[in-house]
């Protein structure tokens, strides 16, 4: 078969180089249409379900909101977790499905649960809705808004009625949401003295605002031919008009609201939550993007809608989207990849040059490059996959094998020329025949080792998970551009092996200078090397021994740590600190951050959004400070981060990435790489073994951000009714309720509308200095004291309540510096388990990256072993000799030393993607020792050559192609590995240090282990 498309592409060679054009302008067009990002889509189809909760405590909140949503959700068809997170006046339920669960279909599930939960909701809880058709990775832009002079509730209107729909309607943007400054309403604030004065009731009041600002529908009338819409026009924002409401007739005298009230302008209070930027006051808009949106376009396109709403600002308000823009990180990411896969092709090019000293071989054997990309492009366009750092990373690893079959077919054409010229010119064939023989020879190496190197990374497609969703691009890329480059090594390579090596004009090609003297030193160190075995085994032997070894003792992690240009900070205080006081922290945080050299801005969250689901209480601030390294580190600069935020007394501080953080919340609901899982019933009971757990951690090596999540209870005051006294007085329940709700809370009677903008209209109580001197109203007209029919206790309760499959949870977080994850991770279950005695109804479970790792490292060990039988399978089809198949096999332990080597000497820990390298590199390096054996196998066939004969002429005619593809395949990684802490390299760089290892060891030790395993085995036999 491949004889065939071997001799039908030299018999139709046009054909062949106009598809080749063809395949090239499909493979441009392709790369203009494929979406850009930084990483493939790691999204979890998640459906997150927020419900307002008016006043309730948390712990009614968890029971009458959280716990029947949790419950309709459950089980549901591909539901795989739930979590929960039950607060004042809020619930947030976080419905997670398996990976490669439609979103679509999720949010439909999601609806049809809740459509019957709903009805069950208690009066004053609005009805449940879903959040934004996004992810928590969905986050593509902040943009800031401060002012010098315009006021903070000038600024949050600006940015509710103006910015925020003109960004909404920017076509692939799911939500904006606004956080920080003041929220402007209209105040009814009642005065109990006044109504005292003119006998005006609570209920009265209420009845007179209650709709009072709407207008209505009067119908139509017709007349003179024309029809008439009526209307009653009762809407105003005049304040003087609202306050002219009659209240109450009393007698001939009419009581206003304006007698009874103070009517004014206002901000909403309380205030959910504030922002700021640079330890200035701001208000923050978080855009984020819908599914299967190109961030770098959507961001451009905000971009420049923001550009056009600048022209028309007042003069000192400012906007700024420096604070975090993810299309900078992918613009760096890419730009890295890209650039280490240029440096890469220039190795190869050099690596080429060298070797054959021939212009006309090396551009037939660097046309598979181009080629091979464009055609995995193709493949990507159709699967739907974007070019990101996984994909360019794929083919950054693969562009130096890509090469290989080209040169290995390259190579023997060219040593068949040669050889052909030295005939007499009567016995010399046709170069279309000599470039069919040439190509023929080597058609079945060259075809078995693409398809083990194809076997070799089979082991990526059985991830699962995030992991799988990360990689498994990466293993498309690689194969699609291998497969690509061993087509055009049988179709298009001797096609132009054909045409370019034909034209020397007489001149007799010479082999390489470098090629030439390389053989001359090898052929003696071959020949000392079959004469002293036992030392060559024996030594080799002993380095493969102390690197397994060695291997063993190294930590693990799941992916080594991204350098996102940019900080992410938790602050969290103790719950009920009042958000005056947290922004008070939070902004001292900011100005500590300020003092870092590195760090370009920071901009602040304390508290939350309105139906916003990163639910933050107010005692908690999350900061975001974009840096650039400038003479340090990162792990340098995230130490001094650390030590300047060490002094705020009192507060845990949690520092992440903005990407980073978010991936591990996917994993496990926490914002840290290790999150400790408490389960229990009692909240003061699970903090205090929450605590436990911390102090039996907080001495191990390697631990940095430990922290226990501040479940605890905040103050709380309660108004208990006194039952027999509400009887003796005639008041309602539902009448103590009101009295409560309006006066403590206030409540929306109705909107006030400015030029298409619509604000609340509400009435609450106005100034009071003790909640015991508020007058609550009799049926009789008498006015009582709220201490006479209320107790009024001081108390305390739960501040936030998270759950997790509905089961109540606390989580102590940590991330790891300076140290293996696994290893960290092993002295916590250690400790743990030694110190710290659970009660009964009381468990602990470990998640987060290193989940994840143990999870994948386990499929790809199992996977691996079933790899390396289906390539030792391979290797017998091919040569029908289990000894032999044996030998090549023997390339995989010399590749192990060098690889496992490269790891000690840079990272010091197995991380997944070096792993993988590892797999690679077993089905990259056999191919080596195949062109060995092939030869010899050849020789001795062939040409009758003895064992010895075959052995040293074989190893001397292969080393060319040899060195060639390994030198190739390994400086084409070199960018790779040396720039492993620039943007987009983190992930590839430990695969690239591995295969660069080992290729080194098992190349070096290959030109001499398999010759003499080689020979002991033949001679044997």
């Amino acid at each position: 078969m491949l004889n065939k498309i071997i001799r039908f592409s030299l018999e139709n060679r046009i054909l062949v180089l106009v598809a080749a054009v063809l395949l090239v302008i499909a493979g441009l067009y392709s790369t203009s249409k494929t979406e850009v990002d930084v990483f493939p889509d790691l999204n979890a189809p998640t459906v997150v379900i927020m419900t307002e909760a008016g006043g309730m405590a948390a712990e009614e909140v968890e029971q009458l909101v959280t716990f029947p949503i949790e419950t309709a959700v459950n089980g549901s068809t591909g539901v795989r977790r739930v979590r929960s997170q039950s607060t004042h006046g809020f619930s947030v339920v976080w419905v997670e499905f398996d990976w490669g669960t439609d979103i679509y279909l999720a949010r439909q599930i999601v609806s049809e649960k809740l459509a019957a939960v709903g009805e069950q909701m208690p009066e004053g809880v609005s009805a449940p809705v879903l959040g934004p058709q996004s992810s928590i990775l969905g986050e593509v832009l902040i943009v800031s808004l401060t002012s010098d002079k315009a006021s903070l509730q000038d600024l949050r209107t600006y940015a509710d009625w103006v910015i925020r729909p003109q960004l909404l309607s920017t076509g692939g943007v799911a939500q904006v949401s606004v956080h920080g400054g003041d929220i402007k309403e209209y105040q009814i604030l009642i005065s109990p003295g006044k109504m005292k004065h003119f006998g005006v009731s609570l209920s009265e009041v209420m009845a007179s605002t209650r709709g009072m600002n709407t207008n209505t529908n009067g119908g139509v009338r017709y007349k003179y031919g024309n029809e008439y819409i009526i209307r009653g026009i009762t809407s105003t924002n005049d304040i003087d008009k609202i306050g002219a409401c009659i209240v109450k007739k009393n007698g001939e005298s009419v009581i206003t609201l304006a007698d009874v009230a103070d009517i004014k302008v206002g901000n909403q209070s309380p205030k959910l939550g504030v922002a700021s930027e640079k330890a200035r006051p701001a208000v923050l808009l978080t855009v984020t993007k819908q599914p299967d949106t190109s961030t770098l376009i959507l961001t451009e396109q905000l971009n420049n809608a923001l550009d056009e709403l600048k022209t028309n600002l007042p003069a000192d308000v400012h906007i700024s989207t420096d604070i975090f823009r993810q299309a900078d990180f992918i613009d760096s990411s890419i730009d890295n990849v890209q650039k280490s896969l240029i440096e890469g092709a220039i190795f190869v090019v050099i690596v080429l040059m060298i070797f054959i000293a021939n212009v006309r071989t090396t551009v037939i054997s660097l046309v598979t490059i181009p080629i091979s990309f464009l055609v995995a492009m193709i493949v990507l366009n159709v699967l739907g996959i974007s070019i990101n750092t996984m994909t360019l990373g794929g083919l950054a690893i693969a562009i130096g094998s890509l090469v290989d079959d080209a040169i290995v077919d390259v190579e023997n054409v060219y040593k068949h020329i040669r050889q052909n010229r030295e005939l007499p010119e009567a016995e010399r064939i046709p170069i279309i025949e000599l470039v069919y023989n040439a190509s023929r020879e080597v058609r079945m190496p060259i075809l078995n080792s693409t398809l083990i190197i194809i076997v070799s990374f089979a082991p990526l497609f059985f991830l699962s998970g995030m992991e799988g969703r990360m990689l498994i691009p990466l293993g498309i890329a690689f194969v699609t551009a291998l497969f690509a480059s061993t087509l055009v090594a049988l179709t298009l390579t001797p096609v132009l092996c054909s045409y370019m090596l034909n034209k020397s004009n007489g001149e007799m090609p010479k082999e390489a200078f470098v090629a030439v003297w390389l053989k001359k030193y090898y052929r003696s160190a071959l020949l000392w090397v079959l004469d002293h075995t036992r030392t060559v085994i024996i030594s080799s032997a002993s380095l493969l021994v102390l690197a397994l070894v060695i291997f063993l003792s190294l930590g693990s992690s799941f992916l080594p740590k991204f350098n996102e240009g940019s900080f992410t900070i938790n602050i969290s205080s103790l719950p009920g600190i009042s958000l005056e006081e947290s922004d008070s922290i939070g902004a001292r945080a900011e100005r500590l951050l300020l003092q870092v050299p590195e760090i370009q801005t920071v901009a602040r969250k304390t508290g939350r959004a309105e139906l916003d689901e990163h639910a933050l209480g107010v005692n908690v601030s999350e900061i975001e400070a974009p840096f650039k390294l400038d003479g340090r580190s990162h792990e340098e600069v995230l130490d001094d981060v650390r030590h300047r935020l060490s002094v705020l007394a009192g507060a845990n501080i949690e520092i992440g990435q903005p990407i980073s953080h978010r991936i591990d919340a996917m994993l496990s609901g926490t914002q840290a790489s290790i999150a400790i899982k408490l389960f229990g019933t009692d909240l003061n009971k699970m903090f205090t073994i929450g605590n436990q757990i911390k102090k039996a951690c907080k001495d191990i090596d390697g631990i940095a951000d430990l922290n226990v999540e501040q479940q605890i209870e905040r103050p709380e005051l309660k108004i208990i009714p006194r039952r027999e006294l509400l009887l003796r007085n005639g008041i309602t329940l539902p009448e103590f309720n009101e009295f409560i709700s309006v006066n403590l809370a206030g409540e929306t009677v109705s909107q006030v509308y400015e030029a298409g903008r619509a604000f609340n209209l509400v009435v609450k109580g106005g100034d009071y200095d003790e909640i015991s001197d508020l007058i609550i109203d009799a049926p009789d007209g008498r006015k009582v004291p709220l201490s006479d029919v209320a107790d009024i206790v001081s108390s305390a309760g739960p501040n936030t309540i998270n759950r997790e499959n509905v089961q109540r949870k606390i989580v102590i977080s940590a991330n790891t510096s300076g140290r293996a994850l696994s290893d960290v991770v092993a002295d916590i279950k250690k400790a743990v388990g030694e110190e710290v005695k659970l009660p009964e109804g009381y468990r602990v479970e470990y998640g987060g990256q290193f989940e994840s790792q143990e999870s994948a490292s386990r499929v790809l060990y199992l996977t691996c072993t079933i790899a390396i039988a289906i390539i030792f399978l391979l290797l017998f089809m091919q040569f029908r000799n289990a000894k032999e198949a044996g030998v090549i096999l023997m390339n995989l332990p010399l590749a192990l030393i060098g690889g496992i080597f490269a790891l000690v000497i840079t990272t010091g820990e197995v991380s997944i993607p070096a792993i993988i390298g590892f797999i690679s590199l077993f089905g990259i390096a056999t191919r080596n020792g195949m062109l060995l054996v092939t030869e010899y196998k050849r020789l001795r066939t062939e040409e009758g050559a003895t064992v010895r004969e075959a052995i040293v002429n074989g190893s001397l005619s292969r080393l060319n192609p040899i060195l060639m593809t390994a030198l190739t395949s390994a400086l084409a990684l070199l960018p790779l590995a040396l720039g492993g802490d620039l943007p987009g390299n983190e992930i590839q760089s430990p695969m690239a240090k591995v295969i660069l290892g080992g290729l080194i060891s098992s190349t070096l030790l290959n030109a001499f282990i398999i010759p003499v395993i080689y020979e002991k085995i033949s001679n044997r036999r």
